[in-house]
């Protein structure tokens, strides 16, 4: 396969021929305080042995140079060897050393090494982020997780500077005015978890012990760390604390000490995604460290991925998938443990599983509803596939499966046969069938069946109550129908639920039971009293979409924000939302909900998802004749809600972000402008800095601001996100300049950092600006299939999805997204997908329009 992508099919043949003994990488990383330089020195050694004499194979690298390639002592001429992606190996012997210096490109997409110069102070910071396949752009290797091996990293850099690797540093010796750094050869691992941080970073250090059965006791060194310039808003004390309760569940669950030493946590800029467990040397986003005040659901956030990571260190690191088809053997089982822990473990975040029914799992239901959805057990063909599988099924499908497996197994089983499995294939790679053989080994249950009905098929059911009543209202049947392409077995429980003397909804009955084919009979609730609210999947045990009888329907229309079970009323808000996605409830209908209880919600996370569906339902779902009234019902909730919070409370300041996203009219805008220009107060509410970004872009799409205006505003926030707020904020201004400005920043130059190019495209696509972006729609098509070929993956991702016209709900821009699939059998199969996702919820959203137009 040409050019940067590598097959599943060429991967195997590799494997089946090499295995790797050893790596080690030199990087000179002097260059990187010139801000002109645009290389730096990669030199690796590879130890590797070939299975067949004579062979042939490859190792993989992206680099603009490279200087010399050497195969077991014989000098290689790079320009008949190397062709920009790939070194070609002639002639192996069955011991191999392959040596190759290169000039490697730093990076500005958060790809490969990523540099950072920090506007506050001018420092230079770099990191590096590999997964899927991007450690090719800053070493030598053989570049899929199955050619697992030790890697040694030596790292020379400026003298002020600290590195960071996946392993313990071993000496640190002065030379000129830099210093090299070696570190300790790690355990096996595969390319994509090699990490490399350096740069003048503050650092904060702990330690963690841990008694071990054989009366050893294990030392790990923990590090968190963040630019110097965001150390006064570092809170490294609760990121200590959420990692030391970890450690010690996961030791306790798994029986298998960490094995990769010290513990480093970095917070870096301009992160593309929210963190990476790099073995040693976990990366965060740097968003996670909180400059200005940010509701509880934001810590219980941060801690779910601090937890999420920790659990890759057994699930992935440990023991790692042999190709991407099996990416949910790690990405799946940890979703699964960042909720499961942060009660398990002890923390104080106790609304985890509130917070999953809620979030995760509407990503999951989204995904699972594309035509492009795919089985939780992938066919990932190449990279390419493999990049864009890290999704909403990976990820937050496998995981709500893996609840639905442990209430299956039970527990006790589950975790045994995870303790089974890390001990079979420790510093190995799997396939599914070894984690399946684990547990049935645990568990006594054959999983073939279930593997098939939930791993190894696409797509969510729905679970619909059926009631039959006599006249004197007693149930004489209840039956639970089931819909989708597949019928699969579900473990759940149905709750019922009547008014209190309070008017609270309350659970008065409590059935769990196993629901199997279309239809299932539930005896034990015949000759009960109908209730007010029949329940399906309460208390979230099984992956569905519910739906309700018509009673219980009008039963949640009247008071869904007065069950008192926090966990079942999510599950109603998100059965509501589901109802509006599907077209079968009006969006007029779903913001009427929200606007008569969501003041009441008492969980901080389910209001935020509650604020954000409501604006994408507004902006997506509503038919236009009804838009402008549904904007001045959330606008004027919004208002009401914030006078109404208790001053200084997280739902105060959920409800003061809502009114910048939703303000519209002359009161709402004005009291907008007077909390900036602190004319306005409300009690309570510290009027901060990221509120203020909040409120200027605001004002920026109304038009009530100017660019003079905003540029006033980063003379008081000078700092790297205040330059992304600002970014957005200019290209949200309601004038064609402004679009132009932003459009042209992304297409016509490759130089914008990954930052800036999604602060541009999220300022680009305001909805209420339809008519300013119509005329992008015909071009967006006409440029998107040069954008894949000339950006790297990452860049190009975000271009083709956040370019989508998707606020052009009209029949005309679905036909031109249909257009464009079909004069385009040949694209890259990952950018058809991509288009074909983002046509699809524009389907979705002409099909919920129609709903509520009627």
């Amino acid at each position: 396969m040409p050019g940067k992508n590598l097959s599943r099919e060429e991967a195997q043949h590799r494997a089946a021929i090499l295995s790797v003994d050893s790596y080690r990488v030199h990087l000179d990383l002097t260059s990187a305080v010139d801000p002109t330089a645009a290389t730096f020195r990669s030199t690796t050694t590879i130890a590797f042995r070939s299975a067949e004499a004579g062979a042939a194979s490859f190792a993989d690298l992206l680099a603009p140079r490279v200087r010399t390639v050497t195969l077991n002592g014989r000098d290689l001429d790079p320009a008949e060897v190397f062709d920009g992606t790939r070194v070609q190996l002639a002639d192996l012997a069955e011991q191999n050393l392959l040596v190759v210096e290169a000039d490697c490109a730093y990076s500005r997409t958060g790809e490969g090494l990523h540099r950072f110069v920090d506007p506050v102070d001018g420092e230079t910071y770099l990191y590096t982020h590999f997964e899927p396949a991007d450690s090719r752009r800053v070493f030598t290797n053989f570049e899929q997780p199955d050619l697992k091996a030790p890697f040694t990293f030596t790292v020379t850099a400026p003298a002020a500077w600290d590195v960071y690797a996946n392993g313990v540093h071993t000496a640190v010796t002065a030379e000129g005015t830099a210093r090299i750094w070696e570190f300790a050869p790690t355990q096996p691992i595969a390319t994509y978890l090699t990490a490399v941080v350096a740069g003048p970073y503050h650092v904060e250090r702990d330690h963690y012990s841990r008694a071990l059965p054989d009366g050893s006791t294990l030392e790990i060194p923990l590090a968190a760390t963040c630019r110097k310039s965001l150390s006064k808003h570092f809170d490294a004390d609760e990121i200590f604390t959420v990692t030391k309760q970890g450690l010690d569940f996961f030791h306790a669950e798994f029986d298998y000490p960490y094995p990769f030493g010290k513990y480093d946590q970095c917070f870096v800029p301009e992160y593309n995604i929210g963190a990476m467990e790099n073995p040693g040397c976990v990366t965060f986003r740097e968003e996670f460290v909180f400059r200005s005040k940010v509701t509880e659901a934001a810590y219980e956030g941060r801690a779910n991925v601090i937890l999420h990571e920790m659990a890759h260190m057994w699930f992935g690191d440990l023991v790692t998938m042999k190709w991407w088809d099996d990416l949910w053997l790690k990405e799946s089982f940890a979703d699964f443990m960042g909720s499961y822990a942060l009660i398990g473990a002890g923390t104080k975040y106790k609304a985890a599983w509130i917070t999953f029914a809620n979030r995760r799992k509407a990503w999951a239901y989204r995904q699972d509803q594309f035509p492009t959805t795919h089985p939780i057990t992938a066919d990932i063909r190449d990279l390419e596939d493999a990049k864009l599988n890290f999704d909403g099924i990976t990820y937050a499908k496998g995981a709500s499966v893996l609840k639905q497996l442990v209430a299956y197994v039970g527990a006790e089983a589950f975790f045994e046969g995870a303790r089974t499995y890390f001990k079979q294939h420790a510093f190995g790679n799997t396939v599914l069938g070894d984690l399946l053989g684990a547990l049935e080994q645990t568990s006594g249950r054959d999983l073939s069946s279930w593997a098939a009905a939930w791993l190894q098929t696409s797509g969510v059911n729905a679970l619909t109550p059926q009631l039959t009543v006599d006249a004197e209202g007693r149930i004489t049947e209840l039956a639970v129908l089931q819909d989708g392409a597949t019928l699969r077995p579900h473990r759940i429980a149905i709750g019922f639920y009547e008014r209190d003397s309070d008017g609270a909804l309350v659970r008065t009955e409590r059935v769990e039971l196993d629901v199997d084919g279309a239809r299932t009979v539930v005896p034990e609730l015949a000759g009960k009293p109908r209730p007010a609210l029949v329940l399906l999947n309460d208390d979230d045990l099984t992956y569905c979409k519910i739906r309700f009888d018509d009673h219980s329907l009008e039963t949640l229309r009247e008071g869904l924000g007065e069950i008192d079970e926090p966990l079942s009323r999510a599950l109603a808000w998100s059965a509501a939302w589901n109802l509006t996605r599907d077209g079968l409830m009006p969006t007029r209908d779903y913001l009427a909900l929200v606007d008569r209880f969501a003041g009441p919600e008492s969980d901080i996370g389910v209001l935020q998802s509650l604020h954000q569906q409501a604006k994408g339902a507004l902006d997506l779902y509503s038919a236009p004749e009804h838009r402008a009234a549904g904007a001045r019902q959330l606008a004027g909730c919004a208002l009401r809600e914030l006078r109404a919070a208790e001053p200084g409370s997280d739902h105060q300041l959920a409800w003061a972000r809502f009114l910048a996203l939703t303000a519209d009219q002359p009161e709402q805008l004005q009291l907008v402008e007077g909390l900036l220009a602190g004319t306005a107060k409300v009690d309570g509410l510290a009027v901060d800095q990221e509120l203020r970004w909040a409120l200027r872009l605001s004002l920026a799409s109304a038009g009530r601001t100017t660019p003079e205006e905003l540029r006033t505003e980063l003379e008081l926030d000078n700092t790297a996100s205040g330059r992304q707020y600002l970014t957005q904020t200019l290209a949200a201004l309601p004038t064609p300049g402004a679009k132009a400005t932003a459009w042209a920043a992304v297409l016509d130059s490759d130089e914008l950092p990954n930052a800036l190019v999604e602060a541009q495209i999220a300022g680009f696509a305001q909805p209420g600006q339809r008519e300013l972006t119509a005329g992008y729609a015909d071009t967006y098509f006409e440029v998107i299939e040069s954008v894949w070929a000339q950006r790297s993956i990452e860049i190009a991702m975000r271009i083709v999805g956040g370019f989508f016209p998707r606020f052009q709900t009209d029949p005309a821009t679905l036909a031109a997204a249909d257009a464009w699939l079909a004069e385009h059998p040949g694209a890259a199969p990952a950018l058809r997908r991509l288009v074909l996702e983002c046509r699809d919820d524009l389907d979705r959203a002409l099909r919920a329009q129609a709903v509520d137009r009627g």
